[in-house]
Parts: structure tokens; C-alpha cells; sequence
């Protein structure tokens, strides 16, 4: 393999790793990474610092609203902010995973802080222990408001929560229905989350909300002896997460939602069992989990590129991420999130315990109109620097290029992305019908049709 092949294939996998581990990246960033090489990008994904961002002032200063935010819509300025600018991808990006997978619905909380509170909770925990984030997550008030766990007594238990721990967020069913829990074992986990609960909050009033807090009532807890998964003994809930997260079932089902939220939509059982070993092997780390996926031959290998559907967060993310135009936290920026829910993701307010369906679900009729539309908007934005940047990319490519050529240029100038053989063709042979261009304007022109004309493609609805 040439020198020159080997650079390509260099940078078109770093290109589909920053997609997958985070939003994407411009044709520049891509370049930074491959030289400092795959498995040391890997491992800067895998440890973000975690801490308030640099710019957190600014963006109070901006977003108002958003710094007691009431509501979903007035907290989802900050997290959108997070997602178009953070050096930190993979940090945000299994904030969105665990934000689907362990989801709380905003508008039954009625608490945008409590939501942003909830999100900050997955960048700190989030690439640690699954015993942690669960423990985390079962201790969040906003979860507990969200599963009615207030409303459960050691008298009375609700099986809300311990229901969906077993069913959604741990273990999961088959396809009829059954999982490898029962009844009983519900109950059990029922009485012994009771007495966790959301400490009952003041009315927001004129000052805005205040802070949720989480409780837990001695008082109110189930202190019985309880049979859970076949072990005995005085449970409580971090010994229900405990047993949970012993079980081969459990090891099973974050790997297979891993892999289909990072890797492709359909899960591979043999890769599934592999990264099941690694999270048995690692204490449940899901770092070490990630790690497995990002560095496999399977990860790395054509036949898993550009075949995941983008959700509407990472459709409207790395497109606004490609143009880099968001340098103030504007009101362009603060409307990202508004994007996402007119293509049917609602930012911090999934729309069921379940989270969101994925994979093709995500492009109907209407949301691929609103797909189609946004980014073809935002690539039309002839003063952002990264459209600039793009089209002086294309431009450097030479001057003398064949259609395919150019459009080639284009693609790479994009962040290294791929269409089919049939859409390529398409878009190369209107290429070819275009008018030399005479001046300068119209080789932007040119190159920003194109790139419309790409993102446009049902190749572009796939990351």
C-alpha cells in the first residue's frame, strides 16, 4: 500500500471514528487527529476531563433564562451549546446514549434544571461502571419524580421504577415479551427502592425553580428480607443494582445497546458476546467497553460505515459542526435543539420511559423534508468558516478536475464521507452539466451546490 493510500484510509477512518464517537468533525480537526494517531485519538476520547466548560460565563450571560431554567425549552440552549462546540466528543455523546436509554420526559418534570442536572449526571458517570450510574440514576430526583417512586411505601410499594430498572434500563425482554426476571423479582426491587424518593420542592415563583434533592426515608424502606434474582437477604436499592449488574443478562444487554447506538442499528450477537466478555472482565466499565468497540477490526472495517442511520441530534450536531460558525451563543445556536425536535427528537424530554426508536424509524416523509431542509440552510451559509474552509478545500484540489474529480473534492472537503456508486454517479453527472465557472463567486456557488446536493441524498441520512 502506498504512502498516499495509506494517509486516505488513515483519515477516512479517524473521520468515521470522531462520527461515531462524537458529531463529526471538519476536514481540518479529522487531519489533527490522524496525527496523533488512532489508538492515542481513542484514548483522549475515552478520558475528557470532566468539568464545567471554560466558557460556562459566557453562556450564562447569554442564556439567561437557561440559568434557573424552568422549563425543557429554556434548559436545552446549554446542552445545545455543549453538543455544536465541545472539544470533548465522546463526553456529550454518551450523555445523549444514557439521556435514551435511562430517559427522564421533561415536560411530566416540569424542571429544566433537574433535566440539565440529569445530563451533567452522564457526563461525570457515564463512561464509568454501570453499577455507578445506575446507583446514580436510581438516587436522581428527577428519576424518581419521572417513575413515580415518591408515590412507593414500604405499605405500598409502586413497581414503577423497579420495573423499568429490570425491563429498560438493565436487563431488557425478548421479542415475546419475557425477560430473565420475573414478577416476583419486580416486587422484590420495588419494596427495596422504597423510601428513595424526590424531596417535595417550594413553587418556582418570581426566582425560578429550585434545585431538586434527592430523599431517602428510613421511615418509609422496606426493611424485609427479600428474595431478588434468586438471592436472599435485607436488600436495599444499590444491593438490587448490585445483583443486577452480576448477571451475564445485563453484560449482555449494555453491550447490544452499545453497539447499536456506537457501531450500526442491527446488533452482530458474536460481537455483542465479545464486548459482553469485556464488561465482565472490567468491573462493568463502560470505558473499557467503548474501548473494545472503537479498536476491533469490526469497528474499523467498511462493512459498519455509513451504515447507521443519524438521529436528529447527530444529523443537526455535525452539521453545525461542519459550518463552525457558532462562536457566540447566540440565538441561532440556542435554537439547535428546536431543529432536532421538528425532526422527531425532543431534547431533554424523551418521549416515553423507552427513550426514542432508532435506527430508520427516525426518517419518515415529513422528518426527511426537515432533514433535507436544515442542513441544506446551514451548507448555504456562504460567511461561516467552515464553508469557507470547505470550499477552499475544493479549490485546492486543482482546477482542472473531471466532474468526479470534483465532486470527490467535495465529499473529502466534507469530512471524508461516502456515498453509493449510484449516487455518486447522479450527482457527478449533474456536476458535469454545470458551466465552467468565470470567477471566484461562482466556484463557491458551484461547490455549495454540490455540497447541498450531498446532503440532500439518502446516503448523507447515514453516519
Amino acid at each position: 500500500m502506498t504512502t498516499a493510500v495509506m494517509k486516505e484510509t488513515d483519515t477516512a477512518l479517524m473521520a468515521h471514528l470522531l462520527r461515531r464517537a462524537g458529531f463529526g468533525a471538519t476536514r481540518d480537526q479529522i487531519e489533527e487527529y490522524v496525527a496523533k494517531g488512532y489508538d492515542e485519538t481513542v484514548e483522549e476520547l475515552l478520558h475528557p476531563e470532566y468539568s464545567d466548560p471554560e466558557d460556562q460565563d459566557l453562556l450564562d450571560r447569554y442564556f439567561i433564562a437557561s440559568v434557573e431554567a424552568r422549563s425543557v425549552g429554556h434548559a436545552d440552549p446549554q446542552w445545545a451549546w455543549r453538543m455544536a462546540t465541545t472539544t470533548k466528543h465522546l463526553e456529550e455523546k454518551i450523555a445523549l446514549f444514557w439521556h435514551g436509554l435511562l430517559a427522564v420526559g421533561g415536560i411530566k418534570l416540569d424542571h429544566g434544571m433537574e433535566m440539565l442536572t440529569e445530563i451533567d449526571l452522564f457526563r461525570r458517570y457515564g463512561l464509568g461502571k454501570f453499577r455507578d450510574i445506575l446507583v446514580q440514576i436510581s438516587r436522581n430526583p428527577g428519576m424518581m419524580y419521572w417513575l413515580d417512586n415518591q408515590n412507593s411505601h414500604k405499605d405500598a410499594p409502586n413497581e414503577n421504577y423497579g420495573r423499568e430498572l429490570l425491563e429498560l434500563f438493565s436487563m431488557g425482554i425478548n421479542e415475546t415479551g419475557e425477560g430473565a426476571y420475573t414478577e416476583d423479582d419486580v416486587k422484590a426491587a420495588a419494596r427495596a427502592f422504597t423510601g428513595w424518593a424526590s424531596k417535595p420542592t417550594m413553587p418556582p415563583f418570581f426566582l425560578g425553580p429550585f434545585p431538586m434533592e434527592f430523599q431517602f426515608d428510613p421511615n418509609d424502606h422496606d426493611d424485609g428480607e427479600k428474595e431478588f434474582l434468586g438471592e436472599v437477604g435485607n436488600w436495599n436499592g444499590e444491593d438490587i443494582v448490585d445483583i443486577i449488574v452480576r448477571q451475564r443478562t445485563a453484560a449482555e444487554f449494555i453491550s447490544r445497546r452499545l453497539y447499536q447506538f456506537f457501531v450500526a442499528d442491527e446488533a452482530d450477537e458474536i460481537e455483542v458476546q465479545r464486548l459482553a466478555d469485556v464488561f465482565e472482565a472490567n468491573d462493568g466499565e463502560i470505558r473499557a467497553v467503548l474501548r473494545a468497540i472503537f479498536k476491533s477490526d469490526h469497528f474499523k472495517s467498511e462493512a459498519v460505515r455509513h451504515r447507521k442511520v443519524k438521529s436528529p441530534t447527530e444529523l443537526v450536531f455535525g452539521v453545525a459542526r461542519l459550518t463552525d460558525r457558532f462562536d457566540l451563543p447566540d440565538l441561532a445556536s440556542s435554537q439547535l435543539a428546536s431543529h432536532t425536535m421538528f425532526m422527531g427528537q425532543f431534547l431533554l424530554n424523551p418521549p416515553s420511559v423507552e427513550g426514542w426508536h432508532e435506527g430508520e424509524e427516525w426518517v419518515d416523509s415529513g422528518a426527511l423534508v426537515e432533514r433535507i431542509n436544515f442542513a441544506s440552510t446551514e451548507l448555504e451559509r456562504r460567511d461561516a468558516p467552515g464553508i469557507q474552509r470547505m470550499v477552499e478545500l475544493v479549490r485546492e484540489a486543482g482546477s482542472e478536475l473531471s466532474s468526479a474529480e470534483y465532486v470527490a473534492a467535495c465529499l473529502d472537503a466534507m469530512g471524508c464521507i461516502d456515498l453509493s456508486d449510484r449516487t455518486f454517479g447522479i450527482i457527478a453527472e449533474h456536476a458535469s452539466g454545470q458551466l465552467p465557472p468565470s470567477n471566484e463567486d461562482e466556484e463557491t456557488d458551484r461547490a455549495i451546490e454540490i455540497f447541498q446536493l450531498i446532503a440532500s441524498t439518502p446516503d448523507y441520512q447515514y453516519c
